[in-house]
């Protein structure tokens, strides 16, 4: 996979790599399409955004929620993807089954194939951010058009209406999701206690990659699901297959989550380091 830009060639226009974020605002700049848009370009894509929502909200927690209409969420979809286009779609919170319904248009309208599913449906603070009719939307509408879901545990549990409170749930949980109607799964089990992250990739027919991190010490964790779900994106828009984009999408949250440990951002909650080893940005003919 490459990580630079390729050598000019006279014959074709070069373009860059694209990946586009349909998800909400963070103002604070380190979660929702704010820290997409730093993982694309740390990673040497062009990223660009669909907003499905703003929030007030800061490293101490979501103070307010503003939607706008979902016909303009689909405006935005439509100018982007008529327009520039897109190798890899990212998709985050989503607060109402509306506009889930307008995003699944999109997917199927454009025939978007690499596309990533973040659920998010609770902030790290215990804000609930989608409504309950949402969220099985989401699971009726969008995990049979995405190429991958990533939930954390509580994610998982909201969607599977069971608890999956250690690290023996995970790989049943995985396969209750797929169940449900996703092709693959990412499981996240940065929830869990002990000194390494135990993470569980499920795709349907293949057997389970687990994939291990040391676990960081730091207070900075705002937007590392946003983060982790962006880079897999980017990584299959640069080329990667799905096992991966999830290995590199892992490693570079780690890496982000290592350089920003001990930086001071905000009185609660800190942000990763999104640009601690940038890349070029990467063209194809």
């Amino acid at each position: 996979m490459e990580t630079n830009a390729k050598t000019p060639n006279s014959s074709r226009p070069l373009r860059y790599t694209r990946v586009l974020s349909i998800a909400g605002s963070d103002c604070s700049g380190g979660a929702g399409v704010q820290a997409d848009l730093k993982t694309f370009a740390a990673l040497g894509c062009y990223g660009m955004s669909a907003i499905t929502a703003l929030t007030a909200q800061n490293t101490q927690g979501v103070q307010g929620i503003h939607a706008p209409p979902p016909e303009f969420l689909a405006a935005q979809m439509d100018a982007v993807l008529q327009d520039v286009g897109a190798d890899a779609v990212k998709i985050g919170m989503l607060h109402a089954p509306e506009v889930v319904a307008v995003v699944a248009a999109a997917i199927d309208r454009y025939a978007l194939g690499r596309v990533v599913l973040d659920p998010v449906m609770v902030s790290a603070t215990g804000a609930r951010l989608i409504e309950p009719a949402a969220a099985s939307a989401v699971v009726a509408e969008l995990f049979p058009r995405v190429q991958i879901i990533t939930p954390n545990l509580d994610e998982a549990a909201l969607l599977l209406g069971r608890p999956v409170a250690s690290a023996a749930d995970m790989l049943p949980a995985a396969q209750a999701l797929l169940d449900l109607g996703a092709a693959a799964v990412l499981l996240k089990g940065g929830h869990l206690a002990g000194a390494v992250v135990h993470d569980v990739l499920l795709q349907a027919g293949a057997a389970p990659v687990h994939l291990q991190h040391q676990r960081v010490a730091t207070g900075n964790l705002h937007g590392a699901g946003c983060t982790l779900s962006s880079a897999i994106a980017a990584h299959l828009a640069l080329g990667a297959d799905l096992t991966a984009a999830v290995g590199l999408a892992c490693d570079f949250v780690h890496q982000a989550l290592l350089a920003g440990a001990e930086v001071k951002t905000g009185q609660g909650t800190g942000p990763l380091n999104h640009g601690f080893a940038p890349l070029p940005m990467v063209l194809q003919s």
